[in-house]
């Protein structure tokens, strides 16, 4: 069984801010795989279900981001996992928006959330770190994220949530890298090429040939040898 962390801070007025990242996934995938209702539990909010014949329980921790690992921890004494069993869903400013990636272990790189988790129970657990930019100054980092998407992110953010819940029955199976297959397939998607019909090579177009040039044959010479030689001396 896997344990599925999204990241963020409770309360309406912080929904919509890019540290939510990882409750916004959260409540995707609960929404598109049929999982049940959201309850109090943990210090956070508990929904369970399956992914085939893989259960998971996804928790949104409610202690406010700085002491996210209270809730997982209290959640992995419950259900008595491992670090290993364990996923965390966040916001990654050091990430291009819409850009995905996934690790196990390493550091916090200064993320309040992973650093209150990795006091808690070690750095040995997985992370999906979900791209979100970065303000361009370290000053401004607080701000940035602690506020609304803009509405010129809302298309990349939608692929990006969309790909999380595709994914999300491999990260229950353990398998990241096909987590991140499907979510390449909705933040990249397959384009056929336009013009001509998907496996068919477009042709290519013909040099052109020149004309040839036309040569006349000369005329055959009737005269006789005497009006020759009287041609040469007029």
């Amino acid at each position: 069984m896997k344990l599925i962390v999204g990241l963020g801070n409770p309360g309406a007025k912080y929904a919509g801010h890019r540290h939510n990242i990882g409750f916004m996934a959260l409540d995707r995938i609960a929404a598109d795989h049929g999982f049940g209702p959201w309850k109090s539990k943990h210090n956070g909010l508990v929904s369970e279900g399956r992914f085939g014949s893989d259960r998971a329980v996804l928790l949104k921790p409610e202690t406010f981001m700085n002491n996210s690992g209270q809730s997982v921890n209290a959640a992995m004494r419950f259900y008595k996992l491992a670090p290993g069993d364990v996923v965390v869903l966040h916001d990654e400013i050091d990430l291009a928006p819409g850009k995905v990636k996934h690790k196990i272990g390493g550091g916090h790189a200064g993320h309040n959330g992973l650093r209150s988790i990795h006091a808690h129970i070690g750095a040995d657990y997985g992370r999906v770190r979900l791209g979100v930019g970065h303000p361009g100054h370290k000053d401004r980092v607080p701000g940035f994220v602690l506020h609304d998407f803009a509405k010129a992110d809302h298309d990349w953010l939608d692929d990006v949530l969309r790909g999380c819940s595709d994914g999300a029955p491999f990260l229950a199976a353990g398998d990241p890298a096909k987590f991140m297959n499907a979510v390449g397939m909705r933040v990249s998607p397959q384009r056929e090429s336009t013009g001509t019909k998907a496996g068919k090579p477009k042709p290519q177009a013909q040099a052109k040939t020149p004309a040839p040039e036309l040569k006349l044959e000369p005329e055959p010479d009737t005269r006789t040898t005497m009006q020759k030689l009287m041609e040469r001396f007029k």
